[in-house]
């Protein structure tokens, strides 16, 4: 561990990121605080992938009562866990230049303040689904939570490269949870969109981990991108992309995928696949740059936004390629 982790351990700091605690802030940029533990941009990424699968376990625009305590108590669900993880990570947030702008390094939320945040947002997470769904989906969210906070925060980031491996099975909670509150049970089509989001995790996070990996190795996280070289990241990423498109073209033959679906994925599919295959060609060569891996991450977020407004679209084309699905109950 660097000499820096070691002196944050002492309760000594080698830099004065905290000095905005010994002043007073607004409620403007009080709240902005809070607001920024919940990782926004993670959350909304999860959100984008609930509301098309409600619509596509309808087979139309599910009710709205339930949509709203779905979307909200999943939002709530992915927040409370995101500020968990910023609370859990405090030590080494500040050493990595990605992390070192969060508000418990800067010192405008308290760990104690983050602490009672986390566990309010959490709270209101699990009541709100318990209200407003069902049991079914009220325990895939505490699920998602203990799975993010503890399995994947607490137990698995710091010791194996595995890490975020797992870690992708936190996000793929929202899409069971999704399902599980329309339909009151989880089916075939659910279980291969959580595998969807599994395995196209690691292909979205270890191009970013190429960026980042003097930061993962300064605080020794063992992300992949920090341990090994890009050519075998990139050969990872190769994998996990073409099982990613795989699965999803799955939904076709199950007869739960319509044409826009379909077009949808085989095309942008193929478009990660072909960037995924570009990267391990690039990651060969000894001009290689961290910019050719981060095509790579913001296309994977294009790509799983895409399959999943496509999912959203498709019950009301009426496409020939669905069958005569079973209903909703």
């Amino acid at each position: 561990m660097s000499t820096s982790l070691e002196s944050a351990a002492q309760g000594t700091s080698p830099n004065t990121a905290s000095e905005p605690t010994r002043h007073k802030i607004g409620f403007r940029r009080k709240a902005k605080a809070y607001v920024s533990l919940t990782k926004p941009r993670v959350m909304e990424l999860l959100l984008v992938t609930t509301l098309p699968t409600m619509i596509l376990a309808e087979r139309g625009w599910p009710d709205l009562l339930t949509v709203f305590a779905t979307m909200i108590g999943g939002a709530l669900a992915a927040g409370a866990s995101s500020s968990f993880n910023c609370y859990i990570d405090r030590d080494i947030d500040q050493y990595m230049e990605r992390t070192k702008n969060r508000p418990l390094v800067t010192g405008e939320v308290t760990p104690r303040e983050a602490l009672i945040f986390s566990w309010v947002l959490a709270v209101a997470a699990i009541s709100i689904l318990a209200l407003g769904t069902n049991w079914l989906a009220t325990a895939f969210g505490i699920a998602a939570i203990f799975f993010y906070v503890v399995i994947y925060s607490l137990i698995l980031k710091r010791r194996t490269q595995q890490n975020i491996i797992w870690g992708g099975l936190a996000g793929a909670f929202p899409v069971l949870i999704a399902w599980s509150a329309v339909r009151g049970t989880v089916e075939w089509p659910a279980v291969v969109l959580f595998i969807v989001i599994f395995l196209w995790t690691p292909p979205h996070y270890w191009p970013l981990s190429l960026k980042y990996k003097e930061d993962y190795q300064e605080v020794d996280v063992p992300m992949l991108g920090a341990i090994a070289t890009s050519r075998r990241v990139s050969s990872q990423v190769v994998l996990y992309t073409w099982a990613t498109v795989i699965f999803s073209l799955l939904l076709i033959p199950m007869g739960w995928a319509g044409i826009v679906y379909t077009a949808t994925a085989a095309v942008s599919g193929g478009w990660f696949i072909y960037e995924a295959h570009i990267l391990y060609r690039d990651s060969q060569r000894p001009d290689f740059s961290d910019k050719k891996a981060m095509r790579v991450f913001h296309l994977s977020i294009t790509y799983l936004t895409l399959i999943f407004v496509a999912l959203a679209v498709d019950p009301f084309v009426g496409s020939p390629l669905m069958g005569d699905m079973v209903t909703a109950p």
